[in-house]
């Protein structure tokens, strides 16, 4: 039942509507948090302290190719109760005028699925602003 219950719950949160983020276009570093995740966690994140169980690699898929795996790797890494992911999607190099299009499509999706807890653009040596840490709710 959990299963298919956090694979449902992916999915619907994902697919609700939201307003584009500006910080999106920009190329620049991300950083997300819901309210209730304090400060201090969001600098360990950051830092890179907590340990990257899983991690996901969407060169060179489409949006639609990238949104479908960034969600079936989420509920994998939900029913394993995993607590910390890397999700690479590259800085957009490739994407021209259109500007980072794979990271707008997965931070979009990140913002929209509640288990995700927070997230920050990985350090230097994990990808930079190419990468992201997602901190997950494992409850």
């Amino acid at each position: 039942m959990h299963a298919a219950w956090h694979r449902a719950a992916v999915l619907r949160e994902s697919l609700d509507p939201d307003p584009a983020d500006p910080e999106l276009l920009t190329g620049e570093t991300l950083v997300f948090h819901r309210p209730h995740i304090p400060a201090a966690v969001l600098r360990r994140l950051r830092r890179g302290d907590y340990r990257v169980q899983r991690e996901i690699d969407l060169h060179g898929m489409t949006v639609a190719e990238a949104k479908a795996a960034l969600r079936e790797f989420l509920v994998e890494a939900l029913e394993q109760r995993v607590r910390c992911v890397r999700i690479v999607h590259g800085k957009g190099l490739r994407s021209g005028h259109r500007g980072p299009v794979l990271k707008a499509a997965v931070s979009t999706v990140l913002r929209r699925t509640g288990a995700v807890l927070a997230y920050v653009s990985a350090r230097p040596v994990d990808g930079g602003t190419g990468a992201l840490y997602v901190l997950l709710s494992c409850g």
